[in-house]
């Protein structure tokens, strides 16, 4: 039968039907690049592959109802009266009417994200799957200089500064902070909320230099949206427990850039009415009596902090005026907490830890108090000075020290970092100042895969932490005895008449695993034997003769045999099983390299000594 001819410019079919490029995108939406980029940003819009590219492999296509979307989303009219608006001011400078110029920048119409956001994430959870990123995004911000050339305002970055201050002040006072690593990028962190795992990183507290090389306007589009974004999970997540948002904040501490330490009595007075509601509906007559004065105090201070803050006469981008928000409110239930966040929570609990000018003061704040410790550094607004007799570890990273104190340890910042990653207080000796600390090892790193390389400090740091449940684990090389009936009964896990009966059905085991030796050596050489072991008077004369020759045959029907069994599986089966070969080998391979750097770096150091 002819095939049924169709004309040109009629109905698409496949690929052609499903799919565009985007210059048809731009044709069909009439908007440029820049825009389009944008509106895909925000959109979530990515580009598809399809399985055939009807326009050539050089091309990107999208789903022809991704564009459908953007066509109807009310962003682009919002552009389209942003650039038109855009024209009217440039109309009005050109016929230098500044007054006009100016009321038209004033009213210049703004997107809203909320709507954007609440159709990308229709549930919380789903908010929070999707907030590395935007963590990411907003700490690297918020390290950034603001510079014109680049398009990045002071607005901006403290408004960043002040949203990653306040996601670290909930993960601190919740004690939800599980991981953390210090590389050459910067420092990662993973937290667990809400039964998500969310890992971000930041940048190290260092001068950042923009380069030309990055893409900055496309960084400030995703930027739009992740702003709101982590606003709107900061304001769930602080009335999750009980805090108004956003904290208004101490003026005091903030002016002193007390970095993550500071709460404002402000927002501990809000939390204790939502803790103690029975109690205070006691005595509210006469609480009402005595603090009709007070009161409006307080209302006419929170007006003239907030209207600062709007101002932006006070440094708001500094984390200092959140340090309330890690103790703990009164009347907080520790019931509420899973195993693993009181483990979290009691690390750090009789340890009393004081930070010098040096150390990265920061990062220390965050994560000493997401782990139960006290903490206070050098300046003005600290808890408590260098001084106090109740310090039981300073953190210094200089061997010069102007004064010691006998009765606490001088520790580098490194034991923060490996302790909370063990979840043990390790040992201070490797970590004094002045000594080579022990190699920082990731907690992202599984060493209990099978093959993989396990370092020397990992293994001391298992026994430690066998140590701290007080588990016996067996020395290198000791494994077996422990499985002797004899030392089981003498450190009492069994008693006599089970250890006799194990003894028994071992000694049973090690007799047939013997015969099965013999049995095995013997069918090498060619020898023929019963099942009880005992071999057969004749024996064949190539069996004699040629020894060499029956165990080459033998491995090569060995050989054979893998070989026949891999022919009886599917061929999905067998293209898993040569998978998992290659990658068996590469983590041997992967071993061996590491196992013989090692090996090195030992016979350079034994000649240095």
């Amino acid at each position: 039968m002819v095939k049924h001819y169709r004309p040109a410019g009629k109905k698409k079919e496949g690929n052609a039907a499903k799919f565009l490029t985007r210059t048809h995108a731009l044709k069909q939406l009439q908007i440029s690049l820049p825009l389009f980029r944008k509106l895909c940003i925000l959109k979530g819009v990515t580009p598809r592959e399809p399985k055939k590219k009807f326009k050539g492999n050089d091309k990107t296509y999208y789903h022809v109802k991704d564009i459908s979307f953007l066509h109807h989303e009310p962003l682009l009219e919002i552009h389209r009266a942003i650039r038109v608006h855009e024209r009217k001011i440039k109309k009005a400078e050109a016929k230098k009417n500044v007054e006009r110029a100016n009321r038209l920048r004033e009213r210049t119409p703004k997107p809203k994200i909320d709507r954007i956001i609440r159709q990308r994430y229709p549930r919380f959870v789903d908010a929070l799957g999707e907030l590395d990123d935007c963590l990411t995004m907003v700490h690297l911000f918020a390290a950034l200089p603001a510079t014109e050339s680049k398009k990045i305002d002071v607005e901006r970055v403290h408004k960043c500064r002040r949203l990653a201050h306040e996601w670290q002040a909930f993960v601190s006072r919740t004690h939800k902070l599980r991981k953390t690593f210090v590389s050459v990028k910067g420092i990662y962190y993973q937290a667990e909320v809400e039964g998500q795992t969310i890992t971000w990183l930041t940048p190290h507290s260092l001068q950042q230099v923009v380069s030309n090389d990055v893409d900055i306007p496309t960084m400030l589009n995703f930027l739009q949206i992740y702003e709101p974004l982590l606003a709107f999970i900061n304001f769930h997540l602080y009335h999750s427990i009980k805090l108004k948002y956003p904290p208004i904040l101490d003026p005091r501490l903030e002016a002193l850039a007390a970095d993550l330490y500071a709460l404002s009595r402000y927002a501990n007075a809000n939390t204790r009415p939502a803790i103690l509601n029975s109690e205070a509906s006691q005595s509210v007559e006469s609480e009402q009596l005595e603090s009709k004065p007070v009161g409006a105090e307080t209302e006419n201070e929170n007006s003239e902090l907030r209207l600062a803050q709007l101002q932006h006469q006070l440094p708001s981008n500094e984390p200092g005026a959140l340090m309330h928000l890690v103790e703990k409110a009164s009347g907080e239930d520790e019931e509420e907490y899973d195993e693993e966040t009181r483990q979290c929570k009691n690390l750090f609990q009789n340890v009393k830890i004081f930070l010098s000018r040096e150390v990265p003061r920061e990062s220390l704040l965050f994560i000493i108090p997401a782990f139960g410790g006290i903490v206070s550094w050098e300046g003005e607004g600290a808890p408590f000075v260098e001084s106090d007799q109740g310090i039981t570890h300073q953190i210094v990273d200089r061997e010069a020290q102007g004064h010691r104190f006998l009765s606490r340890e001088y520790v580098q910042p490194q034991w923060v970092f490996d302790s909370v990653n063990a979840r043990i207080i390790l040992p201070t000796e490797n970590y004094l100042v002045g000594r080579i600390p022990p190699p920082h090892l990731s907690p992202f790193v599984d060493y209990d895969e099978e093959g993989a390389y396990v370092p020397e400090y990992a293994k001391t740091i298992k026994h430690l932490q066998a140590a701290a449940r007080k588990e016996v684990l067996p020395l290198p090389g000791l494994e077996k005895d422990l499985e002797d009936p004899q030392n089981l009964l003498a450190e009492g896990v069994i008693d006599r008449a089970a250890a006799n009966h194990a003894a028994k059905e071992k000694q049973k085991m090690t007799i047939h695993e013997l015969r099965y030796q013999e049995d095995l050596k013997k069918e090498l050489k060619g020898a023929a034997y019963t099942s009880t072991g005992s071999t057969a008077r004749e024996e064949t004369s190539a069996g004699l003769i040629q020894t060499g020759e029956s165990t080459n045959s033998a491995h090569a029907n060995v050989d054979d045999g893998a070989e026949m069994s891999k022919l009886l599986l599917s061929r999905k089966k067998r293209k898993l099983l040569e998978a998992m070969r290659i990658s068996n080998e590469r983590k041997q391979t992967k071993y061996d390299i590491i196992t013989e750097r090692k090996k090195k770096i030992d016979e350079a150091q034994k000649q240095r000594s």
